[in-house]
């Protein structure tokens, strides 16, 4: 503190100006004197050196400056830029054009380029750093340069940090109506429909405090078939007070009744590669359900909300360091009842405190509404996230600490914090932007110029911001996704469009990495989850992605000159090939090779050889149809109707509710296997029913993405289970058999080749289904996702369970795996994903 030398105890604060004028006249002499001798030393010679001159020109802004003048006189402002184009006067660059459009921050609606595709508000950003590419309609990041690898570092950051996507190509279909009304469309269009949960979970969707997974169908075609998974949530039913004690009293006081007839509003989210199909569906699925007392809406809400997804270990970590919320809005008990605690208890805990401290204790499927501050205004200070004013007023006077925060003593700016805001339902009508990035730093460099006592403390840029009528603080909804091993988390953001670079920006400056598609689809193969649409065969959007992917591999093989082109092999997959037929051709395929093993010669009879060779020409003559014919079964009603119309297969069990190790049991039963007229004559059905099943290599081997999943016979799980297996004993194709496995058609089709060779044949095996999602490199747990067949699998596990004593039964199926491309085959467990989950609609 500087004190007055007259007045002992009075302090003399610094004055706000200085005059550099008087300050440099009053030094005149020693500077002359300085710059006397300089000039000696240099022999009046002060310019650069040739050899330490510099071989760039970015410290001359003279070219720069050029260019401002240039566009000042041809009056491109940016008022001037639009009139400029429309009156025709100078055709601007597509460079300023451009940069004139991605500055702009719309309230709503996407950037679109000349034919069309939208760019994402993060698009800048992501284009500097990530290879670009368009699908469905977008620029989305697709990954980091290079080839496609630095899986290892990603599973890293997964398990030690946190990964952010921008997910904003996610669209929103708002339906409107009675509840009663809107139950009835969802039940006709969703599998499983809210309706089949139970009771507790019934209500806390259709309070708004979680939301659903599930997937959506088309109502108008007989077949039923799958669109795309959705997650969709209901509004809560009245908005909720800002006084907290009033709001533990509300909470607490029971049981809000719902009325059927009462107006409901609810969203849901869906993938953009089939938005237009998805948002088709609900509109005819509403107009069925209209009658002449009410009627249900369906809305389109692209354009106008944006979604950032979260994934890791230190999600909340992040959360807690980047946004301060303003007002809660969810009714949340566990949260009020920790707030009005600290309030009571200690005020200045309070202010410090935040909803993601124990976000970890937040349930699964929970929706968070907020109202945050803007996080660029935020600093951070002992690990407590405070406002920029009041970090400065904090490194002034640490007494400040222990004052009560309230509105009148709060900055103008901040005081807009506590003013009557709706939820994002309501902020959907029309959301100030945020305040500009210029306005920000002219604020901040104000308040440091304060803070040493420069300037005047009254300046024209603050009556030009509220002029402007920038908003300050910004609603969102946070949803929490289930927990996985290793404590990693899953959030997603919820928020308006406009919103979007001013969170981007924090989170990534605060250590959230930034990933594209492909980094998002290692992700979803290390966690165990499908991803849309590569791991959704039933859905068109899988076949226009397929088909782009093919078209695209097959314009670079024809760069190359044909003796160096790979091998061709079916993209996608032949799923018309694995028919439930093929159960009965596997166990007269194992009778056959099992009596030519047991021959002296190694080869079987001519009769049961060319039985088996037109049995096997007339399963290729069914194998020609559409590129997917089937289900798949991602709930347990849906597996269950599959195993009740083939004569009650109970090989196969889904988590039946109320019953627990439904499958122990049945494991560690001597009599169920004796039972073979039950389940050896099991009838197929025409439709083949797949699953989807996780698979482990035994000892060795990697699984790519479209490798083949075939029927092992009992001599070869014994050809690796055995302790004195060698590798070189290992089932192998012939490298001629690669090419002919499948062969295409002039059609274009694909068709499964049987070799009418014995001893090609002795090597082929029956697939029973594809991989969709190959390993990841670096992870440890080496796992892929397949679907395979329901029946060939029962099947399977039959067989190996009549060969091995019960102690040595496993859940595991042993299958083969072998890579397109390759001769190996690989042996692998197989695991029944909805036999250890009762449905399998999560995604990413």
């Amino acid at each position: 503190m500087v004190t007055n030398g007259n007045k002992a105890g009075v302090s003399a604060a610094p004055p706000h100006e200085l005059h550099v004028w008087k300050f440099a006249e009053s030094r005149a002499p020693e500077i002359e004197g300085l710059h006397s001798i300089i000039a000696d030393r240099l022999d009046n010679n002060f310019k650069s050196q040739r050899n330490k001159r510099r071989r760039t020109t970015g410290h001359d802004n003279r070219v720069a400056r050029k260019k401002f003048r240039k566009r000042s006189r041809d009056g491109l402002g940016d008022a001037g830029k639009i009139d400029s184009m429309r009156k025709g006067e100078k055709k601007v660059s597509r460079r300023v054009r451009r940069n004139v459009e991605l500055k702009k921050n719309p309230t709503s609606g996407y950037g679109t380029s000349g034919d069309g595709t939208k760019r994402l508000r993060t698009h800048v950003w992501h284009a500097k750093r990530f290879k670009m590419e368009k699908h469905w309609g977008f620029y989305i990041p697709l990954g980091l340069h290079g080839r496609g690898r630095g899986s290892r570092a990603l599973l890293k950051k997964l398990k030690h940090g946190v990964l952010v996507h921008d997910a904003s190509y996610y669209g929103a279909v708002q339906l409107d109506g009675p509840q009663e009304m809107l139950m009835s469309v969802l039940s006709s269009v969703l599998a499983p429909s809210p309706s089949a949960c139970s009771e507790e979970i019934l209500r806390d969707i259709l309070a708004g405090n979680v939301f659903g997974t599930a997937m959506l169908h088309d109502t108008g075609n007989p077949s039923f078939l799958p669109i795309a998974p959705v997650t969709y949530m209901w509004r809560p039913l009245q908005r909720i007070s800002t006084n907290v004690e009033g709001l533990s009293k509300e909470i607490n006081s029971g049981e809000r009744n719902i009325d059927n007839n009462t107006m409901r509003q609810l969203w849901l989210w869906i993938h953009a590669a089939a938005f237009k199909e998805a948002y088709d569906s609900l509109s005819s699925a509403c107009e069925k359900n209209t009658d002449a007392t009410c009627s249900a809406h369906c809305v389109s809400r692209e354009g106008q909300l944006a979604k950032l997804e979260f994934i890791g270990s230190k999600v909340f970590q992040l959360l807690h360091k980047t946004l301060q919320p303003a007002r809660l809005n969810s009714e949340n008990s566990w949260h009020v009842k920790k707030c009005t605690a600290r309030e009571h208890d200690d005020p200045v805990g309070s202010e410090k405190s935040s909803i993601f401290e124990d976000g970890h204790q937040i349930a699964s499927s929970a929706v968070l509404s907020l109202v945050v501050k803007d996080p660029r205004t935020l600093t951070e200070k002992g690990n407590v996230v405070v406002p920029y004013a009041k970090y400065l007023d904090l490194l002034g006077n640490d007494e400040s600490l222990s004052k009560e925060k309230t509105v009148s003593s709060l900055p103008k700016h901040e005081a807009e914090f506590v003013h009557e805001y709706g939820d994002l339902w309501d902020a959907i009508k029309g959301v100030e932007p945020p305040v500009e990035e210029s306005i920000l730093c002219a604020e901040k460099h104000h308040q440091r110029k304060e803070f040493i006592c420069l300037g005047h403390k009254s300046s024209g840029s603050q009556n030009a911001i509220v002029d402007k009528k920038y908003n300050r603080s910004c609603p969102i909804l946070l949803l929490k996704h289930g927990d996985f091993e290793d404590s990693v988390t899953r959030c997603s953001l919820i928020l308006p469009l406009s919103w979007v670079k001013a969170f981007w920006i924090t989170f990534v400056s605060n250590g959230a990495h930034a990933i594209g598609l492909r980094e998002k689809h290692w992700v979803a193969c290390e966690i165990g989850l499908p991803y849309f649409p590569l791991d959704f065969p039933d859905c068109n959007a899988y076949s226009h992605f397929m088909a782009k992917e093919a078209a695209a591999i097959n314009h670079k093989a024809m760069l190359v000159p044909p003796s160096k082109r790979p091998l061709e092999v079916p993209i996608p997959p032949p799923w018309d090939c694995v028919l439930p037929d093929f159960g009965k051709r596997l166990s007269e395929a194992g009778n056959i090779q099992a009596e030519a093993l047991g021959t002296e010669d190694g080869q079987i009879d001519d009769m049961e050889k060319n039985s088996g060779v037109e049995k096997s020409h007339d399963i290729i003559s069914d194998c020609q149809g559409t590129p997917f014919e089937g289900i798949v079964a991602r709930t347990s009603s849906m597996l269950n109707d599959f195993l009740n119309n083939i004569s009650g297969n109970r090989l196969l069990f889904p988590r039946i509710p109320g019953q627990e190790n439904c499958l122990h049991k049945f494991m560690r039963n001597k009599d169920l296997l004796k039972q073979d007229i039950v389940i050896s004559e099991m009838k197929c059905g025409k439709t083949p029913c797949f699953l989807r099943v996780f698979l482990h290599a035994f000892k060795e081997g990697v699984f790519e993405q479209g490798a083949v999943v075939c029927a092992p016979l009992a001599s070869d799980i014994m050809l690796w289970t055995a302790s004195s297996g060698s590798s070189d004993q290992q089932l192998q194709i012939p490298q001629s058999s690669v090419a002919s496995y499948f062969v295409q058609l002039p059609s274009g089709k694909w068709e499964l080749q049987i070799p009418e060779d014995q001893a090609l044949y002795d090597s082929h095996r029956w697939p029973i289904g594809f991989v969709m999602t190959g390993f990841v490199r670096g992870s440890k747990k080496a796992t892929a996702g397949a679907l395979c067949e329901g029946s060939l699998l029962s099947r399977l596990r039959e067989e190996q369970w009549k060969d091995l004593p019960v102690k040595r039964r496993r859940k595991e199926i042993y299958v083969l795996v072998r890579n397109m491309r390759s001769t190996a085959y690989r042996l692998a467990r197989a695991t029944i994903v909805l036999e250890q989950q009762e449905h399998d609609v999560n995604f990413m």
